[in-house]
């Protein structure tokens, strides 16, 4: 099988060894890699602050970085449920164009989505001995609808014990650009989010989503307190 590969912004620029990780487990369960240096944002950011003109552009450019009818993988539901939800609204009344969002709705798929439903993979061989506890980002879980795939994957890791904290469904504050506008209203769900976490005793925190994890890390490193965070990815890359 050979998919192409969609590296997210935050990961790109932020955190490349999960790229790299990503690339490790998709190998290890025998597919073939295709990746496009030219691709870049999906649009997200700018179509969440109502910059639809260039979410269009970014998403007409995807379109293009993306052409062939066939699974394209990426370590983020939150652009994977981007890009399947949203990208149609992006072009009304084109058919050829929603066409194409058709397609690409059909074939984006989240990373743990991808090795539990598609190729039916449980267990990876990864062995990561801590005590961890699971972040549903707020697109994954109501946009995407991503719950037990990770779960299921985490299960199956040597050592690991799982751990839900209380209010797991519930925001970090991140919110893309809610974090910038509203500063004293995130700053206080991340911190809640971050004590339930502590709570449980928990060495990590783990999720889907970059862009949430480097916002509690953050958190957590002004705070200096005894928790890190790292990706589903970065976990089952343990082998």
């Amino acid at each position: 099988m050979i998919i192409d590969l969609f590296i997210p912004c935050y990961i790109d620029q932020l955190y490349p060894q999960t790229g790299w990780n990503v690339v490790k487990i998709l190998e290890k369960v025998g597919v073939t890699v295709n990746y496009n240096p030219q691709q870049t944002c999906c649009g997200q950011p700018t179509f969440n602050s109502g910059f639809w003109k260039q979410s269009r552009e970014l998403a007409v450019k995807f379109i293009k970085d993306f052409p062939h009818d066939r699974p394209i993988v990426v370590p983020s539901a939150s652009c994977g449920g981007y890009v399947k939800k949203h990208y149609i609204k992006l072009f009304e009344g084109d058919a050829a164009m929603q066409s194409e969002c058709d397609r690409l709705a059909r074939n984006i798929i989240e990373l743990s989505d991808f090795l539990v439903n598609q190729v039916k993979v449980l267990e990876l061989g990864a062995s990561f001995p801590h005590k961890i506890t699971y972040h549903d980002s707020c697109s994954s879980l109501r946009e995407y609808k991503l719950k037990n795939e990770p779960r299921q994957l985490l299960a199956n890791v040597q050592g690991l014990e799982l751990v839900e904290m209380e209010e797991n469904t519930t925001c970090c504050g991140f919110g893309g650009t809610f974090m910038v506008k509203y500063v004293p209203i995130s700053t206080a769900m991340t911190q809640q989010k971050v004590e339930n976490a502590l709570r449980t005793g928990a060495e990590y925190i783990v999720s889907t989503d970059s862009s949430c994890l480097m916002n509690m890390q953050s958190f957590i490193d002004k705070q200096n307190l005894p928790i890190k965070t790292a990706h589903l990815a970065d976990v089952l890359a343990s082998f």
